[in-house]
């Protein structure tokens, strides 16, 4: 008896010890930060302290088979996500957008995006970081710099980054103001 009560105390301790050292299930929480988007705040070239939406925008990756924004909308904030397999991201930001048809209003499939296009390059050293076993790496974004790309119709005035030696770690905050 002494015996069977030695070997189930001994095992009580050692389930006990195995269930301490699990661990559940981890799953990411929505709440956990991950790789942040570059936000921008546009604002009234004409009155700097005033923000100003862009009227029919159309913002769509260079490079990529996709439109950012739900079609063609008014903002005052653009959040946009960068690659995180390279150190270059361009989009195409098209203000005053519109569905130019070709001449063809019954064949849509010749039917194109146009408007005041402004090509914008941004740059950037990324950093991956570990977040969690279930969420795993995040990457930010070091040295982020926003070119505009010069044409002879450029709507995009000037750019300014909220920080010196801008760094996108944080999708809560603005990182660049454009003029418009």
């Amino acid at each position: 008896m002494k015996r069977t009560s030695l070997l189930l105390l001994l095992l009580t301790f050692v389930g006990i010890g195995i269930t301490i050292g699990c661990e559940p299930d981890d799953i990411c929480s929505a709440s956990t930060p991950t790789t942040p988007s570059l936000i921008i705040d546009t604002y009234d070239v004409d009155n700097p302290d005033n923000k100003k939406a862009v009227t029919k925008l159309l913002i769509g990756g260079i490079g990529n088979d996709f439109t950012l924004t739900n079609g063609i909308v008014s903002a005052t904030q653009i959040v946009l996500p960068l690659k995180t397999d390279a150190n270059t991201t361009q989009y195409a930001f098209i203000k005053d957008a519109f569905v130019n048809n070709n001449g063809t209003p019954d064949d849509t499939s010749d039917d194109y995006y146009d408007g005041n296009t402004d090509i914008v390059t941004i740059n950037y050293s990324r950093e991956e970081v570990y977040v969690s076993r279930a969420c795993g790496y995040k990457t930010i974004y070091r040295n982020v710099t926003f070119t505009i790309e010069p044409d002879s119709d450029n709507w995009i005035k000037s750019r300014q980054p909220l920080n010196d030696n801008q760094s996108v770690e944080d999708e809560t905050e603005t990182h660049y103001n454009i003029f418009h």
